[in-house]
């Protein structure tokens, strides 16, 4: 089967609209279009990235429902923000471990927006218990862990990014060789694409191949917080 493009230059014009217009009537007023243009690509998107990922592991999940699956809500928290804008100015899907509760679980990711598409892995701002049992990890495993993150695949597809206290986690060695990595807050890894590769019918083939490549990475991750990869 010929694969066409999920994503078009429609899904970054709509978004860079949105940036310069973010307000509740204009959205309301452009909401068919952010259907056909956002909504509905991305979740064709995560519908066909269900037996690519099932490939890579069993254990996580391409959920295309409208809401509650795999794409994020539009819409912005802004409870707790100065900046009360409503709308989110890009697109995303998270798809992660069956038993994860939520966007800080072990996962793959992508995200669209106008100059800054990239696939994400990993656990971004993991919750206490987690972060701790994943520099324990780290600590206990140091040769998995730079097997893992020095492998030519990883290193040849992914940087790692995220948060990293300025002092030692309290608990572990100060001296330890790997106190850099121990340090982080976030165990995120980042390819990043262009809007023209989002847009050619082989982007559904390069994220795969992304997510592949960091598949021990997450794989890493998600035992060291007692799950199944």
């Amino acid at each position: 089967m010929v694969r066409t493009a999920n994503f078009s230059p429609d899904i970054f014009e709509f978004l860079a609209e949105l940036k310069d217009n973010n307000t509740k009537q204009w959205f309301l007023d452009n909401k068919e279009r952010y259907k056909s243009d956002v909504q509905e690509p991305l979740l064709r998107f995560i519908s066909q990235f269900a037996d690519p990922l099932h490939s890579i592991s069993p254990h996580f999940v391409a959920d295309p429902r409208p809401s509650g699956g795999s794409m994020f809500r539009i819409y912005r928290d802004v409870r707790f923000s100065k900046d009360k804008s409503p709308y989110k100015t890009h697109a995303a899907a998270q798809f992660r471990h069956s038993a994860g509760k939520d966007a800080h679980a072990p996962g793959f990711y992508l995200h669209l927006e106008p100059g800054q598409v990239f696939v994400g892995a990993g656990s971004w701002h993991p919750a206490p218990d987690a972060l701790a049992a994943i520099r324990t990890a780290i600590a206990e495993k140091p040769s998995r862990w730079k097997k893992v993150v020095e492998d030519p695949q990883f290193v040849k597809h992914h940087r790692l990014g995220g948060e990293s206290l300025k002092r030692p986690p309290r608990g572990f060695d100060p001296d330890h060789p790997l106190i850099d990595d121990l340090k982080r807050k976030d165990f995120i890894c980042v390819e990043e694409f262009t809007q023209a590769a989002a847009c050619k019918a082989g982007f559904i083939d390069r994220v795969e191949a992304s997510c592949r490549a960091a598949g021990p990475f997450v794989r890493f991750l998600t035992e060291a917080v007692g799950q199944e990869f």
